[in-house]
């Protein structure tokens, strides 16, 4: 029997965080994905978009308007759900705000050969707890100009307002955990009422994010069979009802507290769904290859859930690694990607349910920058004594989670460590070679090493700039005829293979094997080189050893 503690978190998960025919891949009916943009290096829209196609992903969820990614999906038959960002609640209220909003970002699309637009987000998960009260005296109201703009620009029918909300909207009490007892919060029970019979009015939908992840993240005690699909765990009854899996528990909370506002046969779409790969304890690739078999099995399949049987609406979240997302939820934030930030599959997946292992379609003609990286000159260590305060600097303006506790990298020597956060710091400001400068001590202290791959092989190794500012970094630079080859392999096939590729932050190398002259245990720790970008970035600083630490992230979204 699942604990009573354990069936109060099943009853509600709280998220901290927040071409006209498609091809042939088969998929789950209705499969969707969050196609965040909170990247350093993000791909272009137009090679994300044919991504989707290859893989024959129907449905995107975005969490913005952006005209650049927008206007890649005209004249696909791609569902598209546009939202307004939480910072623009308030001024959505206005009603001449939310017509020119409507006007710019829907309507102007709205012709053969557009974009197919079928819901607009008005804000994302805007009851937070985390956002003590911020956006709920603006939500509604915005909810109601937009539904009105909609009406008045004669595309209400097709188009519809929604409000995306996190599973905290709705509980049950701990002296009765099971999803019969659900209602939503009381602080906002009112006015939850108020939205969903205004949205069941318009026929719009629920739009609700589930991630049995933090369940099982937040809780020590929680059975980690409980957050999949295996039929493992000891069933919960309610009612009659059983109860396997953590998903079927708290989506019918929400359906019971749908019941008492009520609205019994209103529509529920899954807004967000998902599993991390990196950054804590859980968060790995084989337990999100687990959880996605499960969920799309079960999606395939099309039982729901024991009070709503038939097919789920539903968006997988993510569709990208994000490195640039806030972590103040945890280290796992910026890895819930199927893919990773240059588009190649992390695991095996099956978009069908059927459970073939088979990967999906990886993005086709990504540019990388040079194979060359920034790391700890060893034999200068003992020279270099601001070392924790330059690894803080780099590791706040990159991304060093797989550093953390539980995570892929975790495992790394000191040394391995301080050469990941200054090699991440360098491949994040676009290989500038500044970046590869930390507190002046360039030529003693680090070490650029450059890799002659295919990719470089027309270049003298004395002709890098990289290299002939390392001159004196003998030990790393010392074998230029090392060989290399391009890897065209399925990534992960082999388990060796995942934990040094999980170092590498997923298959980013074309290489099969390290350099001689670079230390085993230490080259697939390196970030390998970023996208290109498509806009310059600002030349980072030169650091002294006065230089005070700064903790905001730089960051540039193209």
């Amino acid at each position: 029997m699942v604990p009573a503690g354990v069936m109060a978190w099943a009853a509600f998960l709280v998220l901290v965080v927040p071409a006209a025919v498609l091809p042939s891949p088969a998929t789950a009916d209705g499969v969707g994905v969050n196609w965040g943009t909170m990247m350093s290096h993000p791909m272009l829209p137009t090679t994300v978009v044919q991504m989707l196609k290859d893989n024959g992903i129907r449905k995107v969820k975005l969490f913005d308007a952006d005209p650049w990614t927008v206007g890649a999906l005209a004249g696909t038959a791609i569902e598209v759900m546009l939202a307004i960002p939480n910072d623009q609640l308030q001024r959505m209220c206005r009603h001449k705000h939310a017509a020119k909003w409507v006007k710019e970002n829907v309507t102007q699309y709205d012709h053969e050969g557009g974009v197919h637009i079928k819901y607009v987000a008005v804000g994302n998960e805007p009851f937070l707890k985390s956002y003590n009260g911020s956006f709920i005296n603006s939500t509604f109201p915005a909810l109601q100009s937009i539904q009105s703009a909609l009406d008045e620009a004669g595309v209400s029918d097709r188009i519809k307002a929604v409000v995306p909300l996190n599973a905290d909207v709705y509980f049950s009490p701990a002296n009765d955990p099971v999803p019969s007892a659900g209602s939503f919060r009381k602080d906002i029970e009112e006015l939850m009422v108020d939205i969903v019979r205004f949205l069941n009015s318009n026929g719009a939908p629920f739009v609700v994010n589930i991630y049995p992840f933090l369940s099982l993240h937040q809780n020590p005690n929680f059975p980690v069979e409980f957050a999949f699909f295996d039929g493992g765990s000891q069933p919960v009854t309610d009612k009659g009802a059983q109860y396997t899996n953590v998903f079927d528990a708290n989506y019918d909370t929400l359906v019971w507290s749908l019941k008492k506002a009520g609205v019994p046969d209103m529509k529920i779409t899954i807004g967000e769904i998902g599993w991390p790969t990196d950054g804590v304890k859980n968060a790995n690739v084989d337990n999100a290859k687990r959880f996605f078999d499960g969920f799309l099995r079960k999606m395939a399949k099309k039982e729901g859930t024991p009070l709503r049987p038939g097919p789920l609406d539903f968006y997988l979240f993510g569709l990208i690694d994000e490195d640039m997302k806030s972590v103040l939820p945890g280290n796992f934030e910026r890895h819930w990607g199927i893919f990773t930030f240059d588009g190649k599959p992390k695991f095996p997946m099956d978009l069908s349910g059927k459970g073939k292992d088979m990967y999906l379609v990886g993005a086709k003609g990504v540019q990388h920058l040079p194979a060359q990286w920034c790391v700890l000159n060893v034999e200068e260590r003992d020279k270099f004594r601001s070392i924790p305060s330059s690894v803080n600097y780099a590791c706040a303006n990159a991304d060093c989670t797989a550093l953390g506790y539980g995570s892929s990298c975790n495992g790394l020597s000191s040394d391995g460590n301080v050469s990941y956060a200054f090699n991440s710091y360098f491949q994040t400001m676009d290989q500038d070679v500044r970046a590869c400068n930390f507190d002046g001590y360039r030529k003693a202290s680090i070490a650029c090493f450059v890799l002659p791959t295919l990719h470089l092989s027309e270049h003298k190794r004395s002709d890098n700039p990289i290299t002939r500012l390392c001159k004196g970094c003998s030990a790393l630079a010392a074998s230029s005829s090392a060989t290399t080859h391009h890897a065209n392999r399925r990534p992960y096939t082999h388990r060796r293979w995942q934990k040094r590729s999980v170092c590498l932050s997923s298959p980013r190398l074309k290489i099969e094997a390290p350099p001689p002259s670079l230390p085993e245990t230490l080259s697939f720790a390196l970030h390998s080189p970023r996208l290109i970008r498509r806009r310059p970035l600002p030349a980072p600083p030169n650091r002294s050893a006065g230089t005070p630490f700064r903790s905001q992230r730089i960051r540039q979204i193209s």
